[in-house]
């Protein structure tokens, strides 16, 4: 569904990503996890159009992306939730969500989606009124995703979703990320600090490291790889 081939994205004079090469299958779960400024985001970024790579491909359904604005990949069904939420904090939960589906016109479609949302974060049906900066911070991830999905994405981009959470929240957003995928079809890849937590929600999974992947493998079998155990799970 999605390939990445020898990307190279920079900021300014620094290179960030070092010939990135990742595959992604329809269907899958695939997470990339590494330390703290790996180059995680960034890999995310390029994707979504918002760091363009200076080289390589990116080619989503057989369409390369790379040069497209992030509107144009948007609306071939790639959909990125950043990393620290980023909702409307002066808007509603459900002005939020409309915004989500800025670029669709089917309006029994979008009421379709909104209740779709709805019914896999009942919280928000609770308070769809309620300002979005009012929320907690576990609300408003699930408000950030709900958003990402009022887009219809075929690919959803996820950076960092458990990020400054309580551990019953993680355990509930983890949940629904796979929900999602299975429910709804929708192809994930993960970017998470949380190795523990991505790898056992993930089919696949890739380490990056100083802006290179250095593992690739089944996310099962990083779970038992050495390596992994000692940087990213603390065993």
């Amino acid at each position: 569904m999605l390939r990445l081939q020898n990307i190279q994205t920079y900021y300014g004079n620094i290179q960030a990503l070092k010939d990135v090469t990742i595959d992604i299958a329809e269907g899958e779960i695939v997470t990339l996890i590494g330390a703290n400024g790996a180059g995680k985001s960034t890999t995310l970024m390029s994707i979504s159009g918002i760091t363009p790579p200076r080289k390589g491909e990116i080619v989503f359904k057989g369409s390369h992306i790379h040069q497209l604005k992030p509107e144009a990949i948007v609306r071939l069904g790639i959909c990125q939730v950043p990393e620290g939420r980023r909702i409307f904090p002066g808007m509603t939960i459900v002005e939020n969500l409309e915004l989500g589906a800025f670029l669709r016109n089917d309006k029994a479609g979008i009421k379709s989606d909104l209740d779709m949302v709805f019914d896999l974060f009942p919280i928000l049906a609770q308070r769809r009124s309620q300002l979005g900066g009012t929320l907690s911070g576990g609300e408003q991830q699930m408000l950030a995703i709900s958003r990402a999905l009022m887009s219809r994405p075929r690919l959803l981009l996820l950076d960092e979703p458990s990020l400054g959470l309580a551990p019953l929240i993680i355990k509930q957003i983890f949940e629904i990320i796979k929900k999602i995928n299975k429910v709804n079809g929708t192809t994930i890849f993960l970017v998470e600090q949380n190795a523990n937590q991505a790898l056992k929600l993930a089919d696949r999974g890739y380490v990056m490291e100083n802006g290179r992947i250095t593992l690739v493998d089944q996310a099962a079998a990083l779970l038992e790889n050495d390596e992994v155990k000692k940087a990213y799970l603390g065993l």
